[in-house]
């Protein structure tokens, strides 16, 4: 019997399953911690709830990118197996932009489940990254991308077209200091990002632009690490309001509450699980439930609401939870 994720979301499936909270780091005590902290809440959770990206691009200090590269190759290929672990390097247009693929990705590309990379601006920028991946023979290692500027989000839908783009993340920070002062320092605050035309406008074009493509569209970072309200009211915003199926963590603290806000609700998943059901019986023909007509398109939003709960860690009911025993940290 075919598995209701390929009979439903078919050659999206492989591209749209990823933990919906990746954790960025770039201090060696705090990648290694992150690394263990992934491997307890994985064993917690039943499955791994948040990516590990090591940082080269902030976490190298300047003069010391090499150096720094060789710290992050040596915890990438010393990862657990099933560890997911990833790389952000420096742009395309950085002088350390080629050192860092040749030395990170070159060496541990296999421990590698993609490769961040930042301040891109066009296609032609995607094209240099995937060959200087190619050339580091890491030849099917997915890309990430930072969207940090105008100019990128008006490009956001070729940038999110091209198939080795698994993600699209969007860098509010540089996005509102590259208006020169025409969006407020508020722009970039829990409540400013939210509230401002231009910022609001780049963030929806952006998770457009994936969902266009079958891509994942990431939310950025909250910089008030210390406010736990305030990450989780972003991250219920950004899922909730905006579209994006996963976000950022600067600090162990937010990946919780990320999760929580991320995750589908008891009553969401329990109706899911039931509306699946009532699919597979039917063999995914349309069927009535509770006065309303559901067929293949409603079966494929259900579908994902107990992946996402899956993602998240929350507890599936018994009926559903044999679809998701070939899934672990390495899916």
């Amino acid at each position: 019997m075919k598995h209701p994720r390929d009979i439903l979301l078919g050659s999206q499936a492989a591209g749209m399953v990823l933990p919906v909270c990746d954790h960025y780091s770039g201090v060696e005590v705090r990648m290694r911690k992150s690394l263990q902290l992934q491997a307890e809440m994985t064993q917690e959770f039943g499955a791994c709830v948040f990516d590990v990206t090591l940082d080269c691009e902030d976490g190298a200090p300047i003069g010391g990118e090499i150096e720094h590269a060789h710290l992050v190759k040596e915890i990438a290929i010393n990862a657990a197996p099933e560890a997911r672990v990833a790389v952000r390097v420096h742009p395309v247009d950085h002088p350390s932009f080629l050192s860092d693929v040749n030395l990170i990705v070159g060496s541990s590309h296999a421990k590698l489940r993609h490769v961040m990379v930042p301040k891109i601006e066009s296609l032609a920028d995607v094209e240099t990254a995937a060959q200087a991946l190619d050339q580091a023979g890491a030849l099917s290692l997915p890309l990430h991308v930072l969207i940090e500027s105008p100019a990128a989000v008006h490009r956001a839908f070729e940038i999110a077209a091209h198939p080795r783009v698994q993600s699209l993340s969007f860098g509010l920070m540089d996005f509102v200091s590259a208006h020169g002062g025409a969006i407020p320092s508020s722009g970039m605050g829990v409540e400013g990002q939210f509230m401002h035309p231009l910022v609001l406008r780049a963030k929806l074009a952006i998770a457009s632009a994936c969902h266009a493509h079958g891509k994942v569209p990431s939310h950025c970072v909250v910089t008030e690490f210390s406010d736990l309200q305030a990450i989780q009211l972003a991250a219920t915003k950004a899922s909730r309001e905006l579209g994006y199926t996963r976000m950022w963590s600067i600090h162990p603290s937010q990946i919780r509450p990320v999760l929580e806000a991320m995750a589908p609700t008891a009553h969401e998943i329990d109706n899911a699980a039931v509306l699946i059901e009532a699919a597979q019986r039917a063999e995914w023909a349309p069927v009535s439930h509770a006065g309303q007509l559901h067929d293949r398109a409603s079966y494929r939003f259900f579908w994902q609401v107990l992946e996402r709960a899956h993602q998240t860690g929350r507890p599936l009911p018994e009926s559903v939870l044999p679809y998701f025993r070939d899934l672990s940290c390495a899916a």
